[in-house]
């Protein structure tokens, strides 16, 4: 039986429209342009869970961009960028886990997308850089205005900090960064492929770079960047640079018809739920609800199903931390009419 989640712990869900599809032949494969089909939608659930203040925060951007696909990067349509002059929604999910207090996530929330936004439309697209390169170059330079901006507009002390990690979605691409450790896993044919690598400090490659630049990581109730921190990268936290830094880490993901959803959430539920199990939940959840039909308001979409009912088994494993959940279903249909 699905939990009963409160109605506090629920943001409103959100749906976008999206055009017809558009495919090429190559083969025994065919690649195709998913977005241009159907609608798009996603749920967001988030509680306190056992703490006594909320600091995770998170966001939607439904309107990130409003290019064509090709523009984007990536494509997989017959038309070449320069001749693909349909345009579509790129779509902005993030989620923001606070440490210290809540004025950084909530800040994050509020300025990731606008400032990614902003330095990707700085970008030249020159054809010397791949669309890639501009994509990384937009959300380092996003991570960095906002890491500076939190002393320039004095949001919050140096103590206090906050994980981050984004996807935009257009057709064909999944593009995620990341900083600290909260997670992004893409949910394929029911098994879960990770999106993103936690920066933990005894993580191999972030030890090195901490103890290269003088730092320490003890083990203080776990690995801790100099016995305080339990992530190696974070937005804020400038009492501890330069050893926690708040670059990203970028992945690219060819979109799949075999795509289930993607979950974004803290570590409020990837402490006490796998990536393979909350993949399992979700495929079970979204293909009964599926079968179903999706009718009524909008509250009945089947991401929002699957963000309630993984908060809610975060909270019966009594997880000890704040909880967020973004799902955003990635084979949403249009609705079917209800019978008169």
């Amino acid at each position: 039986m699905d939990p009963d989640p409160s109605p506090s712990t629920m943001d409103p869900i959100h749906v976008a429209e999206a055009g017809p599809s558009s495919s090429i032949e190559g083969g025994a494969t065919t690649a195709k342009c998913l977005g241009r089909r159907s609608r798009l939608t996603w749920g967001a659930a988030a509680a306190a869970g056992r703490q006594a203040e909320m600091e995770d925060a998170h966001a939607a951007a439904p309107e990130f961009l409003g290019i064509s696909c090709g523009g984007a990067g990536g494509c997989a349509a017959s038309a070449p960028p320069s001749e693909s002059g349909e345009v579509s929604q790129l779509r902005f999910f993030g989620v923001y886990d606070g440490h210290g207090g809540s004025q950084v996530s909530q800040y994050c929330a509020s300025r990731m997308h606008a400032a990614v936004q902003e330095e990707w439309e700085r970008g030249t697209g020159n054809n010397e850089d791949s669309w890639q390169r501009r994509w990384e170059v937009a959300f380092e330079r996003g991570f960095e205005r906002v890491d500076e901006e939190l002393i320039v507009n004095r949001v919050a002390p140096d103590v206090v900090g906050s994980t981050a990690v984004v996807a935009v979605v257009s057709g064909c691409q999944i593009i995620c960064a990341n900083c600290g450790d909260s997670r992004a896993v893409l949910c394929r044919g029911g098994q879960a492929v990770p999106l993103t690598i936690d920066h933990k400090p005894d993580r191999e490659d972030e030890l090195a770079r901490i103890e290269s630049t003088g730092g320490k990581v003890v083990n203080w109730g776990g690995p801790r960047v100099q016995a305080i921190l339990a992530m190696s990268r974070a937005v804020g936290d400038r009492y501890l640079r330069p050893w926690v830094v708040a670059v990203p880490e970028i992945t690219f993901h060819q979109r799949s018809e075999d795509d289930d959803c993607m979950i974004l959430a803290s570590d409020g539920l990837w402490d006490v739920v796998s990536n393979e199990e909350a993949c399992d939940i979700a495929y079970r959840v979204l293909r009964r609800h599926r079968r179903n039909g999706l009718v009524g308001d909008a509250t009945q979409v089947p991401a929002q199903a699957v963000a309630e009912y993984l908060l809610n088994l975060a909270l019966r494993k009594q997880s000890s931390d704040n909880i967020s959940v973004v799902v955003v279903d990635l084979k949403a249909r249009s609705r079917r009419r209800t019978r008169q």
